[in-house]
């Protein structure tokens, strides 16, 4: 083959693999909602619901902080930063009907990804992460050992939790991390990091009387999540510092109403 055609062929391999190298470094379009009414909800709140069926999806009764949370997928609100005064107030919630797009039922994390969107273009949202130094519970194994029973190997991972006066919580085939997850959700004031070192997986029931519940009465048999998780599952919450990424709010609005 003579030079000319080699180079030829050549600069043709190089536009192609530029073209190619372009698209791959495009960012994915952002997931929206075909069509989505926002309105202040009427009156005092009394049951947050939302609910999927087909390419709808209704939110009824949510602040900000709890639409923030679930577009991104979190368990607390400690895993967020800034942020106005109402974010979280009684007075300032909202009700939304959307269409996602297509005839079928979108996922859970499509319908994530469509409220993010919602959220920067209607709410004005924007944010950014970052990781900082804050106070978390560890979880470790006791001085005297665990108490927890490993999974037969056919079971399946399964979670029911109950709440009220007595919360439970019942997991099968789960893991310790899995477990922290749980634990930063039942009322805690910080996040629960893993560091038992434990790699296995569990059958785990823990019973206690939450936080927010008040102390138990002295007649009762209740006891705290911190006393549960030592003298049911042999396992401590220690306080301690650890690196944990937030998202920081730099700006938001509230929606005009349609």
């Amino acid at each position: 083959m003579d030079t000319p055609k080699i180079a030829a062929i050549a600069a043709v391999l190089l536009v192609s693999a530029a073209k190619l190298h372009a698209q791959q470094q495009q960012p994915a379009s952002p997931l929206a909602f075909e069509v989505a009414s926002i309105r202040p909800h009427k009156g005092m709140y009394t049951v947050v619901r939302s609910s999927i069926s087909g390419p709808k999806v209704t939110i009824e009764a949510y602040g900000l902080l709890g639409l923030i949370m679930d577009a991104y997928h979190l368990n607390a609100s400690y895993q967020i930063s800034g942020g106005p005064s109402w974010m979280d107030s009684d007075f300032d919630r909202f009700d939304i009907v959307a269409n996602a797009p297509g005839e079928g039922t979108p996922t859970a994390d499509d319908v994530r990804r469509m409220l993010q969107t919602l959220l920067a273009d209607r709410f004005q949202l924007k944010l950014h992460r970052e990781t900082r130094e804050r106070p978390v519970y560890a979880l470790v194994v006791a001085k005297n050992g665990t108490k927890l029973k490993e999974s037969a190997p056919d079971k399946e991972f399964s979670i029911s939790v109950g709440g009220g006066r007595t919360s439970h919580l019942t997991m099968t085939k789960a893991t310790m991390e899995q477990l922290a997850v749980q634990l930063s959700t039942s009322g805690l004031d910080r996040p629960v990091l893993d560091k038992t070192g434990l790699a296995g997986h569990y059958d785990i029931t823990l019973n206690w009387i939450p936080e927010y519940n008040g102390p138990p009465a002295p007649d009762s048999d209740g006891i705290s999540v911190f006393t549960a998780v030592q003298e049911q599952l042999g396992l401590k919450l220690e306080p301690q510092k650890a690196p944990v990424e937030i998202l920081v709010i730099d700006h938001v609005e509230k929606p005009s109403e349609n």
